[in-house]
């Protein structure tokens, strides 16, 4: 296999019910369930050694979440300690910021009896400064920046996430006071790959061809300059979960956010849902196979990076 081309395949692990729009615990037993197993089987078929970012809040809940993972030889990262759009990270201050990663990571560290060195933000939300914070709680690995990716106003703190659009592409040691900038920090950014279009299970289910086109260009890149592939997806992408009727929770504080980030991307979401996304998302694999790259985690990546 090729040493120059990497593969990395990451997943948020969280009770967010995509079918029902809004946080509820009783999504975690169908992660537990139906999520993960599948998810875990697909990756021993297709040989892939993941990460798994879990939110302190399912850890809690279901510790064999993170339990399954790690056992069969994946990386547990931290996805922060709740999903709540009120507790986002770039609306935290740098002292509950603080607390969330500790809480996150000793919450993960206590269920596997390992070391946990990587973080993805919830919503991939993040300021400026969180390098500094990151460093404190301890962790080595941030994946919550998508270079060039174009459809933040579909998502939520998307003023914020403008900083995407001049972030380097691949992976690189962060400055620590502008996490989206190259610097000589000892937190090692691994960008979520975008090429305009996010590349992402959520993208995937919705817009396979259009999903097709953006893994080739992104593809060329990476033969071109060696960038990493970082593909993010869910396993509550992967459930077939009961539906309890009623209206779309609003989460935004705005009319406009409401109806962006709410009504119209949940719309969206729900296409190609639950077991059917599996056979979708093995095509993707299979890609990657065919074209002999090496899947890592993001803590391979960076001892790569620092060997």
């Amino acid at each position: 296999m090729s040493k120059d081309k990497f593969c990395l395949i990451t997943n948020d692990v969280e009770t967010t019910s995509i079918l029902n729009h809004k946080l509820r615990d009783k999504t975690g037993e169908y992660v537990l369930k139906q999520g993960m197993p599948r998810l875990l089987d697909l990756y021993d078929k297709c040989g892939v050694k993941a990460t798994f970012f879990f939110t302190g809040h399912i850890a809690a809940l279901y510790p064999q979440v993170v339990k399954m993972a790690y056992d069969r030889g994946h990386e547990v990262g931290s996805h922060g300690l709740t999903h709540e759009v009120s507790q986002a990270f770039d609306v935290l201050t740098p002292d509950e910021q603080l607390s969330h990663l500790r809480q996150s990571k000793q919450i993960l560290e206590d269920i596997i009896g390992d070391e946990v060195i990587s973080f993805r933000a919830p919503a991939a939300r993040v300021d400026e400064k969180f390098p500094q914070i990151m460093k404190e709680a301890g962790f080595k690995v941030d994946s919550s920046v998508a270079s060039q990716r174009l459809d933040m106003f579909f998502s939520f703190g998307a003023l914020k996430k403008l900083h995407w659009i001049t972030a380097p592409r691949k992976a690189y040691l962060v400055n620590e006071e502008n996490i989206f900038k190259k610097g000589d920090s000892e937190v090692m950014e691994v960008p979520i790959s975008a090429m305009g279009f996010p590349y992402i299970g959520t993208f995937m289910r919705i817009a396979p061809s259009l999903n097709r086109m953006t893994r080739q260009l992104l593809y060329w890149e990476t033969l071109c300059n060696g960038r990493q592939f970082v593909f993010l997806t869910h396993p509550n992408e992967f459930i077939d979960e009961d539906w309890e009727g009623g209206k779309i929770q609003r989460r935004a504080s705005n009319y406009f956010s409401y109806l962006m980030g709410d009504v119209l991307r949940h719309k969206l979401k729900v296409k190609n849902l639950g077991e059917k996304a599996l056979p979708i998302f093995e095509r993707e694999l299979e890609f990657f196979q065919k074209k002999e790259f090496n899947f890592l985690t993001c803590r391979d990546l960076y001892e790569i990076k620092h060997k």
